[in-house]
């Protein structure tokens, strides 16, 4: 897959980025499978993986980590994301009675330590907060983040499920770029291009990067309403395509200019998501399942 620019100040990314957010089975967590699904990414061309400190209950980032000291891959070759913001109750976080969100300059600063040791990397290509904390000292927030980058530690600054308000908000305390916005997006969720949020990150010359883009299998099991409607109008224009309606809910994305965040650990999802590279959408059609998406 040839590589883009996460935007017009980031790094360059695979076109689809492989996150561990859904992995939260702790009996399938293990470095094997990790390694299975990393070296499955990079067979079919995908380098950049997306992690956060919670992912898999704590346990994510310390998995890839151990695929890295195999050295089977050069840390050059592959562009990784970290974020902190969600604090959640785990054995291994004594101090935390509820969920919350914390981007004190405090928490930023021990997790992206935590993360470069668990990660076994000298460096966080984008570092990202997830969520914003609404009774944060945004001032202390954006110097921690700066410092962050001016050590090398953190090469890029990124943002999760910002509003626009709170994009803005933030990027006003900053004189450095934010270079991406992760936002849930898919065919059974298009409140991020209803509200305006996929124009703002266009505006701010950013690919938004859709996270669910299978909406978590929905898209090709659900049973409710909606799924069942935008999976017949689906199936009818991936017909015409001669593709999986999987390849071509991704090429909707794709064609709106988002990079697909993958979660499945399923190795058909994957290559079906990759194989919607291949796509050339026609824009009738794709309003057509724009329309059956409401």
């Amino acid at each position: 897959m040839e590589k883009v620019y996460l935007s017009d100040a980031g790094p360059k990314v695979s076109p689809a980025i492989y996150g561990f957010y859904r992995w939260n089975n702790d009996a399938e967590n293990t470095a094997a499978n990790m390694e299975k699904i990393v070296n499955l990414c990079l067979e079919l061309g995908i380098n950049s993986f997306d992690h956060a400190d919670v992912y898999g209950n704590y346990q994510c980032e310390e998995l890839f980590g151990e695929v890295m000291r195999k050295k089977s891959f050069k840390r050059e070759d592959i562009v990784l994301f970290t974020k902190c913001g969600i604090r959640l109750p785990h054995a291994s976080q004594p101090d935390v009675r509820i969920k919350h969100f914390d981007t004190s300059g405090k928490h930023i600063i021990q997790s992206v330590e935590n993360s470069l040791k668990k990660l076994n990397t000298d460096y966080i290509d984008i570092f990202l907060l997830d969520h914003l904390d609404p009774i944060s000292n945004l001032e202390e927030t954006a110097s921690t983040l700066l410092k962050l980058k001016l050590s090398g530690k953190v090469k890029n600054i990124g943002i999760t499920n910002f509003s626009v308000f709170q994009h803005q908000l933030l990027a006003s305390y900053l004189n450095t770029p934010i270079v991406t916005n992760h936002i849930e997006l898919n065919l059974l969720n298009t409140a991020a291009l209803d509200s305006g949020q996929i124009d703002y990150i266009k505006q701010r010359y950013m690919r938004p990067l859709a996270s669910a883009p299978l909406a978590d299998g929905r898209i090709a099991t659900g049973t409710d309403i909606l799924a069942v409607n935008v999976r017949e109008k689906l199936q009818e224009i991936a017909n015409k395509y001669e593709v999986d309606i999987e390849s071509m809910a991704v090429a909707w994305l794709i064609k709106l200019g988002a990079l697909p965040l993958i979660g499945t650990r399923n190795e058909q999802r994957i290559r079906n998501i990759v194989n919607a590279f291949s796509i050339d959408l026609d824009s009738q059609d794709w309003h057509e399942l724009y329309a059956a998406s409401k």
